[in-house]
């Protein structure tokens, strides 16, 4: 069986935001509450979008009224590929990983139909067997249940899958699915989330990473 890298998307694959922060200002300029830096929602990112608008709220001391949810997907899903990219050399990395061999996937506590969106937006669907959102399954990071239900759909197994991501939801993710995990340090947690996994410093250090953590099934000459 081909090895799989299971990819967090925002913060790791992609810059996203910017179109974030931008959504979530019409969110609340709609309701009369002053604006985010984007740095303040960096720190709301990570958890789904329910938790990024509980905390942004929580910030002007209020709760989220029953629109707002619906209000912010539906904006949100309209702008979601306005200002966000790909970091910097992750399509070359994705590409030469393809080329390697590897199965990839996309586990993310973004809402699928959001992630769908911005990933055909940006050209990068056709590259993962399986895109697990945070309302795909029952649970999401950093319940494993989500990674392994997000590896399950891509058709890989969770002997030879390793995870990606920048934020602790992935590395405990990992942890509990019995999966090793590279943390990315261009994204939006702390280093410290880390928390003993391997860091990657910038996306060309994925492929050598990766394969030093499944080197039996990395490569294109061991798995074909």
């Amino acid at each position: 069986m081909q090895p799989t890298a299971i990819f967090d998307l925002d913060g790791t694959l992609v810059d996203s935001v910017p179109d974030i922060h931008a959504a979530l200002n019409r969110l609340m300029a709609a309701r009369g509450l002053p604006p985010f830096t984007l740095q303040e929602v960096v720190g709301f990112i990570g958890d789904g979008v329910p938790t990024l608008l509980a905390r942004a709220f929580t910030a002007r001391d209020r709760e989220p009224d029953a629109a707002a949810l619906p209000d912010f997907l539906a904006d949100y899903e309209a702008s979601a590929a306005v200002h966000t990219r790909p970091f910097d050399g992750i399509p070359t990395v994705l590409e030469t990983l393809r080329q390697q061999g590897w199965l990839m996937a996309v586990c993310t506590n973004k809402p699928a139909a959001a992630a769908h969106i911005l990933l055909d937006a940006l050209g990068l669907s056709g590259l993962f067997a399986a895109v697990g959102g945070g309302d795909s399954f029952p649970t999401r990071k950093p319940d494993p249940a989500h990674l392994l239900a997000t590896l399950k759909a891509a058709g890989g197994d969770p002997a030879r899958a390793v995870m990606i991501g920048d934020h602790h939801n992935d590395i405990a993710a990992a942890r509990g699915a019995g999966v090793p995990a590279i943390f990315v340090s261009w994204g939006y947690g702390p280093r410290a989330s880390a928390d003993g996994a391997p860091v990657a410093e910038r996306p060309a250090e994925l492929p050598a990473l990766l394969a030093g953590l499944l080197p039996a099934a990395a490569g294109p000459t061991s798995i074909r």
